[in-house]
């Protein structure tokens, strides 16, 4: 018997603004800005990165662009993807 295995795609569990908001805190909790950058990247395809762009206030290509992993996202891009994922970042 053979076993198939397939790869695990976060943003397909990514359902609700309560599992976003699970998955965030949790990547921001490791402190690697790069981490939390992929997980904003994973979060906002789960959401639709359309749809992410234009709550933002972005295009969707630099969305991508500065969501990929040789982007460099400006603290301002960051903070509106934050908030067009229903969340807020908050320092404690």
């Amino acid at each position: 018997m053979s076993e198939t295995i397939t790869d695990f795609n976060i943003d397909k569990h990514l359902e609700t603004g309560e599992d976003v908001k699970q998955f965030l805190r949790a990547t921001a909790s490791t402190g690697e800005p790069s981490e939390f950058i992929h997980a904003l990247s994973i979060a906002a395809r789960a959401k639709g990165m359309t749809e992410i762009a234009k709550q933002a206030g972005v295009t969707r290509t630099s969305l991508y662009k500065s969501l990929s992993e040789d982007g460099n996202p400006r603290f301002d891009t960051i903070a509106k993807v934050v908030g067009a994922l229903g969340c807020k970042l908050i320092v404690s």
